[in-house]
């Protein structure tokens, strides 16, 4: 390659399919893990089967967690009974819901319901 001339490589940008979409929210959260810890969370995004966590603890891939959702105007959170952590950085704290209880779960999928946007005749 001749000094001064850069050679085109094209850019690649990764296409991450998701199951389920992702939903831009705010929403306090407490991140659980056994006895070990217990610390406040900013919920950022959330989907039927995860969220997105701001955070300033820095779990491990793979560690599990309990994590209470606090819905405001409403006096429970919901909870979920066991996340796995999939990935932790400056971005935050991506988790995965692995066990809900059925009451929860139904809680967490009218909250979904909500967010979805409205489609059909104006």
């Amino acid at each position: 390659m001749t000094a001064g001339v850069s050679s085109a490589r094209p850019l690649y940008t990764a296409m991450v399919t998701r199951k389920h979409p992702r939903f831009s929210v705010s929403l306090s959260s407490t991140l659980v893990h056994k006895d070990h810890f217990r610390h406040a969370g900013s919920v950022r995004n959330l989907s039927a089967k995860g969220c997105r966590v701001d955070s300033i603890i820095s779990p491990f891939t793979g560690m599990q967690l309990t994590v209470q959702l606090h819905i405001p105007g409403e006096s429970k959170p919901i909870l979920i009974d066991n996340a796995a952590v999939r990935w932790s950085g400056s971005a935050g704290i991506g988790l995965e819901f692995l066990t809900i209880a059925p009451l929860h779960q139904d809680r967490l999928d009218r909250m979904i319901q909500q967010l979805q946007p409205k489609t059909g005749p104006e």
